[in-house]
């Protein structure tokens, strides 16, 4: 059984992941690392072809001779989200050369890999570190995955591979353009997806890169997102993915008018709190009350000529309709959400390519999240204290990935619009089933029944005194909620048996997903 220690935040985490000893959150802003950065090992041109060509004939060939063998780690990125057809192929060619417990390290997981389970099942791979959405989730929740699972945001991914807490053996990096030479780009190509800063890490950190394309072009490549002189071999395949399902269903404007009443509270909150102002800056996820938020927002700013600096994406058409109106100089972007993004990217200026480094990683020497005025985020549970949850339903299973969920956290003001429950099931609750986000970061919550605001921003209560919003106590809102559905959510079933650790933004771990029973 795992030996599990109290965090600062009042959670049992274990103290050893996958027989290496793991830092339990100290708290906010607590934790300092120390050291150096890892590093690849050197490499020299005598061993690469003068004429730049490191093509190899296909992925098992390049697999073969990039060294993989047992209990290797494999890294890749979600640039291609649920259109992905990279890192099945992958795993396949590896089972086929007989290889076994390999730790696979995505950036995330999505239902596409979920044909996985059967190479998890068979001993091929032996566990996951990265988000899991849905089926792999569900997968390891069951207690059915080998290893503990590890989920990072993506900013904790960057730093857990800068700060050699993972090593990489063999990165695969999906490029929808890439030439001979390794150089790479995702803004064009039959399955452009936009950016590939998600593989900017493995890139640069991996001991044995390889670009795999389905538009390989001759040298050079431009722009490229990856250098080639970090890649060792380029592999041709005829479809690397789908871009259509880059869209993953979440970019769709809601069309519920309880969530559009949340996201319209929420555009009224930042501007009677004075967030929205000239050169201001904000950042809204892909789901439909964050989009129907961004609508709301562009009316305002259209309304009182307000410009922003600039806004973070994840992309949309939305936010591209906003840098091409003029209502913000930049978009600063970590991923391209539909294909609206991927085409600005390519065709505007403004439209910046970013990657976790310059967004998120904490361990760096600052990053573009704790810039931001206002971040606009969802959730599957808060709590009275505002803690927040990001990946566990109220029946304990694991089916979401953190994403940028985290980082974002660093904003000035944090806001969730939320509904106050989802299929009669409420979402405010005593305590969240599991903790990815310090209710001291949670500053203010939207529901369709009220504005709950943490009382540690007394400043913003302060400017929203005399407001017309619907001001509630989150216990209130809580209260009233329970009331209409009967009473608080029955606990979920869980085990004792932790089957995945939460680490916070510094590598340090904030919480640890049960096993669920039955």
């Amino acid at each position: 059984m795992t030996k599990l220690v109290e965090n600062a935040a009042g959670r049992l985490v274990p103290t050893e992941i996958n027989g290496h000893p793991a830092v339990p959150f100290q708290g906010v802003g607590r934790y300092r690392p120390q050291g150096r950065k890892a590093a690849p090992p050197i490499r020299s041109c005598a061993d690469y072809p003068a004429d730049g060509d490191k093509t190899a004939p296909d992925l098992k060939t390049a697999l073969q001779r990039a060294g993989l063998r047992d209990g290797m780690t494999i890294g890749s990125h979600h640039h291609l989200r649920n259109g992905d057809l990279v890192v099945n192929q992958v795993f396949r060619a590896a089972a086929e050369l007989g290889v076994r417990d390999l730790r696979w390290v995505p950036s995330a997981a999505f239902p596409c890999h979920a044909p996985l389970i059967e190479l998890l099942e068979s001993g091929v791979i032996h566990h996951i570190e990265g988000s899991m959405n849905g089926p792999l989730g569900d997968y390891c929740s069951q207690g059915r995955m080998r290893g503990m699972g590890v989920l990072r945001s993506h900013g904790g991914r960057w730093q857990a591979i800068q700060d050699g807490e993972v090593h990489i053996d063999i990165a695969v990096i999906a490029a929808p353009t890439a030439d001979p030479f390794g150089n790479a780009t995702g803004d064009r190509g039959p399955t452009a997806c936009g950016l590939l800063g998600f593989a900017l890490a493995d890139s640069m950190y991996a001991d044995h890169v390889i670009v795999v394309t389905d538009n390989l072009v001759p040298f050079p490549c431009v722009p490229w997102q990856i250098q080639g002189n970090n890649v060792d071999q380029v592999v041709v395949m005829d479809r690397i993915g789908d871009a259509s399902k880059i869209v993953s269903g979440t970019t769709e404007i809601t069309k519920s008018p309880d969530r559009l009443l949340i996201a319209e509270l929420t555009a009224r909150f930042c501007d009677e709190a004075g967030i929205i102002r000239d050169g201001f800056s904000f950042q809204a996820g892909a789901g439909g009350t964050a989009l129907s938020f961004a609508l709301f927002l562009r009316d305002i700013m259209r309304e009182r000529r307000i410009k922003a600096r600039f806004v973070r994406g994840g992309s949309t058409q939305y936010l591209v309709d906003m840098l091409e109106e003029g209502l913000t100089d930049y978009i600063l972007d970590g991923q391209t959400f539909d294909l609206a993004g991927v085409r600005s990217m390519r065709e505007n200026p403004g439209h910046v390519n970013t990657s976790p480094f310059t967004s998120y990683n904490w361990h760096g020497k600052g990053n573009f999240a704790s810039l931001l005025d206002a971040v606009v985020l969802g959730a599957t549970e808060v709590d009275v204290d505002f803690n927040a949850n990001v990946v566990t339903h109220s029946d304990g299973r694991l089916l979401h990935g953190i994403g940028g969920w985290m980082n974002c956290l660093a904003g000035r003001c944090t806001i969730l619009p939320i509904p106050s429950f989802r299929d009669r099931i409420p979402v405010l609750v005593d305590r969240v089933t599991t903790l990815c986000g310090p209710g001291e970061l949670i500053d203010v919550v939207v529901t369709e029944r009220g504005i709950a605001v943490n009382p540690l921003r007394q400043d913003l209560l302060g400017k929203l005194r005399g407001s017309s919003l619907p001001l509630r106590d989150i216990r209130d809102l809580k209260a009233e909620v329970e009331e209409i559905v009967g009473g608080p959510p029955a606990p979920p079933e869980l085990g004792e048996k932790v089957v995945a650790a939460i680490k916070w933004v510094d590598g340090t771990v904030i919480d640890g997903v049960r096993e669920v029973k039955g």
